[in-house]
């Protein structure tokens, strides 16, 4: 035989552990004395393939250089993408015509519409005909978000739609947050607990350097173009409060507003990844802002012909949704970062307007207009974009130390903390903050706020309590003679004593009408 004629092997049904030993023997039986020559595995028939399936492939490769396989259906190219075999061998697919005429339209955005195309399946046709690139770097980028843990739904097949293309997901039964809340208004603040756990998810991820595109190059540019659409002193105040803002290698979404988090199978994914990209979350914020607020300040119907939902219900949403982002029911707070938001959101706006022709129709103009003004009385009051994420503002009751352990584990967990020390610095958070919970404004309930502050070299995390109760300094109390006998101890007086011991400092002082605890921990 000749070497360079191909060895063509038909693989069927299934690949799994029940038949995959006799499956390999089968393939060495073929390939016995053709040593060196190609081989074309045709996978037409193959309906499925597990681990031990690929490990036979694997092997196969090894002695087997040459080898490609042909014919792979969607769900075993799927399988075969994510475990990395189609950067290993060549794969081929062919795309299947796939049409959307009467399905239901889930989403709209800037790039591509999303219909469903049935029970289990939704389809994300692309705008740009020649859309083969964005869909690669779509599929690039949410392969990237789900490797460093962000649950998200992988376009497991690229079809041909008409004059474009389209990437299908398998999003079974999904609903996205917006139907939920269009349809099931009283799960308004369950709806918001999991799109907050989400974005921070999202934004406590740091992304390899260089992996994905910088928010912030984006938003100057943005600044750049308002230079000739603002007062003088304006425009340039604005460029310099977007040049200020620090490179920052966390997640952002880009594109972060519920028809994009959708509820599976009692599983909350985020969709629409080609805006993923690395920046400050108040870029993310900002666009927060515009679809739930800025593009419906006008007029209110925008938001219910985009979301499905009244402008009321977004208004509402975007509020409790900031409220718990940031850790706090301060509306003081709530405003300052608000206004931080809508400072670039309005930015965007006016762009956008100003690119789709608005300067030319008299609807349009007004819209600019009354965007540049806030813009602009917005840019006069403010000095900076950024905002302190490090702070948690929150009632100081008992109930609510699991929410302050969950804050503080968020921080220790992107140092790196080891476990042995998480669990000290938990019990010390415990002692702490139900000590405040129970003493500092007994009998009524108020507020404590925790603060984390890490040091980098070396390593160390300081954990500050502060209230407003009664004065009280806990480490005035004498240590409890812990050699004594059981019959001896008096019951209680550990927690303190346990702080001091597991922490490498704790000190109190009260300021201005403040109970502050610092303790420090080296790591």
């Amino acid at each position: 035989m000749n070497k360079n004629e191909s060895v063509n092997i038909v693989l069927t049904g299934r690949i799994d552990s029940n038949n995959a030993a006799q499956v390999e023997k089968d393939m060495l039986s073929q390939l016995e004395g053709k040593s060196g020559s190609p081989v074309v595995l045709d996978a037409s028939g193959l309906e499925y393939i597990s681990s031990a399936g690929l490990r036979v492939l694997l092997r196969m490769k090894k002695s087997n250089p040459d080898m490609s396989i042909t014919g792979v259906s969607s769900e075993v190219y799927e399988i075969l993408d994510m475990t990395g075999f189609t950067e290993m061998l060549n794969v081929e697919k062919a795309y299947r015509v796939v049409s959307v005429e009467g399905c239901e339209e889930i989403g709209r955005g800037a790039n591509g519409t999303v219909y469903r195309i049935d029970q289990d399946n939704v389809v994300k046709v692309y705008k740009n005909a020649d859309a083969l690139a964005d869909i690669q770097h779509e599929r690039e980028v949410a392969r990237i978000a789900l490797v460093l843990g962000i649950p998200t739904a992988i376009s497991y097949d690229v079809v041909k739609v008409g004059e474009s293309y389209g990437s299908v997901f398998e999003l079974l039964n999904a609903s996205s947050f917006s139907k939920i809340l269009a349809n099931e208004p009283d799960k308004m603040d369950w709806c918001v607990k999991e799109y907050v756990n989400m974005l921070k998810k999202i934004h406590g991820t740091e992304v390899p350097a260089g992996k994905l595109p910088d928010m912030k190059e984006t938003v100057v540019s943005w600044a750049k173009f308002m230079q000739d659409y603002l007062p003088e002193k304006t425009a340039k105040k604005l460029l310099e409060l977007v040049n200020a803002v620090p490179h920052d290698d966390h997640m952002i979404h880009g594109d972060y507003h519920t028809k994009n988090i959708v509820l599976q199978n009692d599983e909350v994914l985020i969709i629409d990844m080609d805006t993923l990209a690395v920046g400050h979350p108040i870029f993310e914020l900002a666009s927060m802002f515009n679809s739930f607020m800025g593009y419906s300040e006008l007029d209110h119907e925008v938001i219910k012909k985009f979301q499905g939902f009244d402008f009321e219900t977004g208004s509402t949403f975007w509020h409790k949704s900031l409220a718990a982002y940031l850790g706090t029911g301060s509306e003081t707070k709530l405003t300052e970062v608000e206004n931080k938001a809508r400072i670039i959101g309005y930015m965007r706006m006016i762009r956008r307007s100003i690119r789709r022709q608005g300067l030319e129709t008299e609807e349009g103009r007004a819209e600019i207009e009354f965007q540049k003004e806030k813009l602009i009385s917005l840019v006069e009051k403010t000095d900076t974009l950024l905002f302190n994420t490090s702070e948690l503002e929150i009632e100081a009751s008992a109930e609510n130390l699991s929410e302050v352990q969950l804050f503080i584990d968020e921080h220790l967990e992107k140092t790196g903390c080891p476990a042995k020390t998480m669990m000290q610095i938990g019990v010390a958070v415990e002692e702490i903050f139900v000590n405040i919970a129970n003493y500092a404004y007994a009998p009524e309930i108020g507020k404590a706020t925790v603060r984390v502050e890490v040091e980098e070299q070396p390593l160390a995390v300081t954990i500050t309590f502060v209230d407003h109760g009664v004065p009280y300094d806990p480490l005035a109390k004498e240590d409890p003679d812990v050699t004594l006998s059981a019959e001896e101890r008096k019951i209680g007086g550990l927690g303190v004593f346990l702080v001091k011991k597991t922490m490498d400092d704790v000190s109190y002082e009260y300021n201005n009408g403040k109970n502050i605890l610092k303790m420090k921990k080296n790591m």
